[in-house]
């Protein structure tokens, strides 16, 4: 299995990136088609050897620069060698009121039967019907095209289904139904892989909707969390409240962002590129607003979810994100003046970096007009291609997890 390594942590979006956890897309595109990309999320049909590629050359990138990096796919098939978490996921891939009482046997039989290698590409590809010699009424009336066990295309964005914050992982609450399998197989890998023994789980699927594409670690003790079309007020009060009460941060920041496919988390907006500076797509700088959450101290918390909180605002974001950081300023580096360049770039994910380090950051090549006001502003750019892996609307950020940054 995969070893032992330094403990985890991330206190920041900055700090040396040390390990990373990514999903090397496979079969699972493939299954996209005109007829079910957007149940599954995906704006097209990507090449899937074309996304591969690119796919590796971003994690050519990270090793290249001294990053430990982890596969998904590695860590589920090891996990599956483990008896109890291989009765969790197959259990949970067959947990479906489409497929009945029969077919439910059926396909728990046929992914017992195979290896943990197999079982793990079976369980992020799926199960078409055709794969399968299923019997009953609801394997007869499905139509050849259908799957009996959905794939997981979006795995590839493995920021979304789980986020670090200090020495603890929180396994997100993802609010899409074609999503819900993924945080069972990240949930899975933390529990049982011996990479990850002892980690204390910060959150959990079964709570409110809250994804990590809207949870931004700006500063050690200083967390916050877009509420938008992923994430729910209430998982955001949620989170907050766990973490006030373990004591992994001193502020939570609430920002609403717009319910809408272009802005779905926080990072397609805005991302950390130094201690004090911001990538923020232009439109939204002088509107965004934030809530000011905080324990509210008096009598003391009877479990994670019960501190009193303190909420004020709302304030301008940058305002509120700089007092609680504990800096004059938060510096914004704008993207352009040319709102139709912006709002393109924006929908390409510009605004969507992984930071590597301090003023230096991860961005897709094709945001010419973003990556050079990042240069511009000092920020080193790492360019990758991401024209197959876009379509599912992520970038760098959301294709990344980090599990250990060294501190500020």
């Amino acid at each position: 299995m995969t070893g032992s390594a330094a403990p985890s942590s991330a206190t920041s979006e900055v700090g040396p990136l040390r390990t990373v956890l990514l999903h090397r897309p496979g079969p699972e595109l493939r299954r996209l088609t005109p007829r079910n990309n957007d149940q599954l999320l995906f704006d097209g049909v990507p090449s899937a050897a074309r996304a591969q590629e690119e796919h590796d050359a971003f994690a050519q990138a990270l090793t290249d620069r001294g990053v430990e990096v982890l596969h998904l796919a590695t860590l589920l098939a090891e996990v599956l060698a483990i008896p109890a978490a291989r009765a969790e996921l197959i259990g949970a891939a067959v947990d479906d009121p489409r497929l009945g009482a029969t077919l439910q046997r059926d396909t728990t039989r046929h992914l017992a039967r195979l290896s943990p290698e197999d079982l793990a590409a079976a369980l992020i590809a799926g199960v078409a019907h055709d794969e399968l010699r299923g019997h009953g009424l609801a394997y007869e009336l499905m139509d050849r095209s259908d799957f009996v066990v959905p794939p997981l295309p979006n795995l590839l964005f493995t920021r979304d289904s789980s986020v670090w914050i200090g020495e603890e992982v929180a396994v997100t609450s993802l609010a899409m139904p074609a999503r819900h399998r993924e945080s069972t197989i990240t949930a899975a890998v933390y529990t049982h892989h011996p990479r990850f023994a002892g980690t204390e789980q910060l959150y959990a699927s079964n709570l409110e909707h809250l994804e990590g594409g809207d949870v931004l670690l700006l500063a050690e003790g200083v967390v916050a969390v877009g509420v938008g079309e992923r994430t729910t007020p209430g998982g955001a009060e949620r989170l907050a409240r766990r973490l006030f009460a373990r004591g992994l941060a001193r502020t939570v920041l609430v920002v609403p962002i717009a319910q809408e496919r272009a802005t779905m988390h926080l990072d397609t907006i805005a991302t950390m590129v130094d201690v004090d500076a911001m990538v923020m797509y232009p439109a939204v700088a002088d509107s965004l607003v934030a809530w000011t959450v905080r324990a509210a101290g008096g009598f003391p918390a009877a479990d994670d979810d019960t501190p009193d909180l303190a909420v004020t605002g709302p304030q301008p974001f940058v305002v509120a994100a700089a007092a609680a950081m504990g800096i004059d300023e938060l510096r914004v580096i704008d993207t352009g003046l040319d709102p139709v360049t912006a709002e393109r770039e924006q929908w390409d994910d510009g605004n969507n970096t992984l930071a590597l380090a301090p003023r230096l950051a991860v961005a897709y090549e094709r945001n010419t007009v973003t990556n050079a006001a990042l240069e511009a502003a000092g920020i080193e750019v790492v360019r990758i291609a991401g024209s197959e892996l876009g379509s599912g609307r992520g970038g760098p950020r959301c294709m990344s997890c980090p599990i250990s940054r060294a501190p500020l």
